[in-house]
């Protein structure tokens, strides 16, 4: 078996894109708003651990589906 590939030299590649330092620190602050909702629900609201993980997960779901959703329509130039 065989694959057929071009092989493309180091000019050729496209370079990478630095993210911005406000992403990240976006990330940073979604990824610290869900650990505290985690921690709102277990200790605050006694609700159990599994379901604080599973509140937490779906709003960090949530989250990944609104980032990549606007991900996309920015691409498109929307």
């Amino acid at each position: 078996m065989t694959v057929d590939q071009d092989m493309l030299t180091e000019e050729e590649r496209p370079g990478q894109q630095e993210v911005p330092t406000a992403v990240l620190f976006g990330y940073a602050t979604a990824a610290a708003a869900v650990f505290g909702w985690f921690l709102f629900g277990w200790l605050v609201q006694q609700q159990g651990f599994v379901d604080s993980v599973g509140e937490s997960a779906g709003a960090a779901f949530a989250l990944l589906l609104a980032v990549s959703v606007i991900g996309a329509l920015r691409r498109n130039g929307r």
